[in-house]
């Protein structure tokens, strides 16, 4: 009995003896569980056969599935089908990152249209943005001084740290000659190089004209726009009003589309276009047709030369394009909000109609936005996806080039940090636009990309701050 149990002990021994040993070795060949994951892979590869392959895709589709629930941008619009692009766009309109040097005298200027959501976002300017120097805010003051670091000079231009020094809602043409006087009037030396980066937020037409005639029926007026263009405002007769009291509070939805000196019809379109190309606001210059085709191109080629410029329908793409543009991060996400005054007003579909074809103008500047919008901001996911890949594939490189040796075998020459010359993109990869009269190229975007971003249904999206 007692050779039995001494037996049994040294049996234990040996077999703990044996286990530390097997804990020993394991720990020499791969500390790390990355590098353990490696060696599978590189067994598997050795192996060869369907087994390398099966693993290999489902890797990927684990590694695709993580990715889709990590991803709030795709979140943000649920399932919603493809969005199939319609406009064909340069690089350089799509690749809109920008050298801003908050430090150097680079501006912001944020040209506010009415209704789109312009006080929010002009609030996560001033309140939201992780700065070196944040814009000082005080409570029961509307702005906020945004000071550049070191000095005494601001890098914003918008309604929350300037006030409207060019007044009222000022327009593209208004903007574009007032802003660097003013500039050079409020920052020592004057006549600074500036680099001035134009910025807007664009909505849904429909919904932005529903929200104005709200607020103009709660007494709102905007009386003090001034609507200066080549140097002067315009007479009352070029600029008749809809109302003769001193507000047009209480109007019904059909006075507020009888009156054909509304400026809320098209305004998007009259505000990012360049108003001296049409005569201003005479518009006995050329007719009426010719006048708003002219101002729609005008506007389309200032928006695709803005900086940035943000949709309400889409707040997380937005605030995701703006970072990516400046290099900047926002403290905390945009808010999505479904829900607004202007989307509880029960419309007629034939409303709805005549709504659109007064705002015709405005409805196909908006398509051509949210087209370019999309893409580009399909772009900079893809380009930040591929840095990613780039980022793990050496990564992965680094890992073999250290287990080469403790495997018995030098490592190949693919498995350096240097990235291999990428294959040259076939002619259908590629698709061709004309810009200017001239044939520009294109790279068509990655089928997998259209798998992971849907984005078709607009809906009603309204600030969070301005409130009815």
């Amino acid at each position: 009995m007692d050779e039995k149990s001494s037996s049994n002990h040294r049996f234990l021994i040996v077999l703990l003896m044996v286990l530390l040993f097997g804990v020993i070795v394991i720990q020499y060949v791969c500390p790390s569980r990355s590098e353990c994951q490696l060696l599978h892979l590189g067994s598997l590869f050795r192996s060869g056969g369907t087994g390398s392959a099966t693993g290999s895709r489902t890797g990927a589709g684990n590694e695709i599935r993580d990715g889709l629930s990590k991803d709030p941008y795709i979140a943000e619009d649920g399932a919603l089908v493809r969005f199939v692009p319609r406009f064909n766009f340069t690089k350089a309109d799509l690749n809109r990152a920008v050298d801003f040097n908050i430090k150097g005298d680079d501006v912001i200027v944020f040209l506010h249209i009415q209704k789109t959501g312009g006080t929010t976002f002009g609030r996560h300017l001033v309140r939201n943005i992780q700065l070196e120097r944040p814009c000082e805010c005080h409570a029961g003051q509307k702005k906020c001084t945004c000071y550049r670091p070191g000095k005494k000079e601001t890098w914003l231009f918008s309604r929350f740290s300037t006030g409207w020094s060019c007044g009222l809602h000022a327009d593209w043409t208004e903007l574009t000659s007032c802003v660097p006087s003013v500039m050079d009037t409020r920052d020592t030396p004057p006549n600074l190089p500036r680099n001035y980066y134009y910025i807007t937020i664009l909505r849904d037409p429909v919904w932005r004209y529903l929200s104005e005639w709200r607020h103009v029926q709660r007494g709102a007026t905007w009386k003090a726009s001034l609507h200066v263009c080549d140097g002067r405002a315009p007479t009352l007769s070029e600029l008749p009003s809809c109302y003769s009291g001193d507000d047009w509070s209480g109007c019904s939805l059909q006075d507020f589309m009888d009156c054909p000196y509304n400026l809320a019809n098209n305004r998007q379109t009259r505000m990012l276009a360049d108003l001296s190309l049409v005569g201003c606001y005479n518009v006995s210059a050329m007719n009426e047709e010719e006048r708003w085709a002219v101002l729609l191109e005008s506007a389309k080629r200032n928006l695709r030369g803005m900086a940035f410029f943000g949709l309400t329908e889409y707040q997380r793409k937005t605030q995701y394009l703006f970072e990516r543009t400046f290099n900047l991060e926002f403290i905390a996400p945009f808010t999505q909000l479904n829900g607004t005054r202007a989307t509880s007003v029960e419309v007629p579909p034939e409303t709805q109609h005549r709504i659109r074809q007064l705002n015709r103008w405005d409805v196909e500047l908006y398509e051509y936005a949210r087209d370019l919008f999309l893409q580009r901001f399909q772009v900079a996911r893809q380009q930040e996806r591929r840095q990613a890949r780039e980022r793990r594939q050496q990564e992965r490189r680094r890992l073999r080039g250290r287990l080469a040796p403790r495997l018995g075998r030098p490592p190949k020459p693919t498995e350096t940090l240097h990235r291999p010359e990428s294959p040259p993109v076939p002619t259908e990869g590629r698709r061709w636009g004309k810009t200017d009269g001239e044939a520009v190229e294109s790279e068509l975007l990655l089928p997998d990309w259209w798998d992971l971003e849907e984005n078709d249904t607009v809906e009603d999206y309204i600030d969070i701050v301005e409130q009815w």
